[in-house]
């Protein structure tokens, strides 16, 4: 949540974006993680479904989290609607 905050663009784009455009692409949740946890483990511009995030914020950096952990933040990310306000994050 240092670079995606919920609702708002500031130096990347919104989780709910985020959400949206994965949910658009990747329905299933199986998918989804799969794509996002692959992608976020070693993000590529080739890989990419969101080439306009990367052409107004550059490339996602290298994150040194496992994949496990990884996935586990997809499936939250799946899970949670952004829309609406969240308490203890």
């Amino acid at each position: 949540m240092t670079c995606h905050f919920e609702t708002k663009d500031v130096s990347a784009p919104s989780m709910m974006k985020v959400r949206e455009n994965y949910l658009r692409a990747f329905p299933k949740k199986e998918d989804f993680i799969k794509y996002m946890s692959t992608w976020v483990k070693n993000p590529k511009e080739e890989t990419s479904i969101m080439l306009g995030a990367i052409k107004k914020y550059e490339l996602m950096p290298y994150l040194h989290y496992d994949m496990d952990s990884l996935k586990e933040i997809a499936a939250y990310i799946y899970e949670t609607n952004f829309s609406k306000e969240h308490k203890g994050h």
